[in-house]
């Protein structure tokens, strides 16, 4: 990444190894349920983050932040579960995208905080 902040850059790296972790999550019941969670709601942000940034309002565009955020924290939830039931088989990988996850949510529980002070 350049040395410009890119959120949006920084979503869509975070759904391409939400893809890559997806394809190597152990195959069985609760792993292949778990993996499309993941799936699901890991590639949301990227898509809801492009959304608002055509946001109609800044009432929408707060709305679509939040959804981004409420994506990333089902995300870590899932990402949780998958580490503490040891459905991965990339340790390395489960690893950066826990950590990614965690700041991801940071970020965005600020850009609302910040997004809804501005709007009043």
């Amino acid at each position: 990444m350049s040395g410009e902040f890119n959120l949006e850059d920084r979503l869509i790296d975070f759904a391409v190894d939400i893809i890559h972790l997806s394809e190597t999550v152990v195959n069985t019941k609760a792993g292949n349920h778990l993996s499309s969670q993941l799936l699901r709601s890991g590639t949301s942000p990227a898509l809801n983050y492009g959304e608002a940034q055509s946001g109609e309002s800044r009432k929408d565009f707060i709305h679509k932040i939040k959804v981004v955020l409420k994506e990333l924290r089902e995300t870590l939830v899932c990402l949780k579960i998958i580490f503490r039931a040891k459905l991965y088989t990339e340790e390395v990988l489960i690893q950066k995208v826990l950590k990614e996850s965690n700041e991801l949510v940071s970020i965005f529980v600020k850009s609302v905080d910040t997004a809804q002070k501005n709007s009043n």
